[in-house]
């Protein structure tokens, strides 16, 4: 799994492969079910991911325990809540194993000691962070100006993997839409 990781990391550094795979060596990488909870809403988050293999998502739940899904994570994807900076260091977000996980796991409290020893590193990460920044907004802003059918074309388009990898039901809170509507708009496409 570690080459993935490098052959990924390449595209944001100009550090060779032997230097990525010493980088790496010292990053654990772990493996979680499916079901597991890795951050729970209201938690301080002390630990940030990167998907190897497998689905992670991001949800909230509202004071009468409905949730909302806010993104998916999978392959080749950095999974962080950034707030160490803000007054309320919780989590307003739950991370949650769809399916069994192979994930990147870094540590936010030696997060420096790690940039220290690998000064290129920062750099990558800083690189990576923006790059992921920028297609969020883009979907963002795409996903407010569309209706419930063009966010699910665009789904197609973009993402046509979880509609078999994630429960419906959670696929159309991150659409939205009520999971009957989802099924109508389903079938249109079929």
């Amino acid at each position: 799994m570690k080459h993935i990781l490098i052959k990924y990391a390449k595209r944001f550094t100009d550090l060779s492969e032997a230097e990525l795979a010493r980088i790496v060596e010292e990053i654990p990488v772990a493996a979680f079910k499916k079901g597991t909870i890795l951050l729970r809403q209201g938690e301080i988050p002390d630990k940030c991911y990167f998907v190897l293999q497998g689905c992670v998502r991001q949800y909230a739940s509202d004071e009468n325990g409905k949730e909302s899904t806010f993104q998916f994570f999978t392959e080749m994807q950095g999974v962080a809540i950034f707030n160490q900076h803000a007054d309320d260091k919780t989590s307003k977000y739950s991370l949650g194993c769809v399916e069994d996980c192979v994930l990147v796991v870094g540590d936010l409290s030696t997060q420096q000691v790690m940039y220290d020893m690998h000064p290129a590193l920062e750099k990558m990460i800083l690189k990576m962070i923006e790059e992921n920044l920028g297609e969020v907004r883009d979907e963002f802003a795409a996903f407010i100006a569309a209706t419930p059918e063009e966010r699910y074309k665009s789904l197609l388009k973009s993402r046509p993997d979880l509609i078999n990898r994630v429960p419906q039901y959670q696929l159309a809170s991150y659409l939205g839409i009520t999971p009957e509507s989802l099924s109508r708009i389903k079938k249109r496409f079929e």
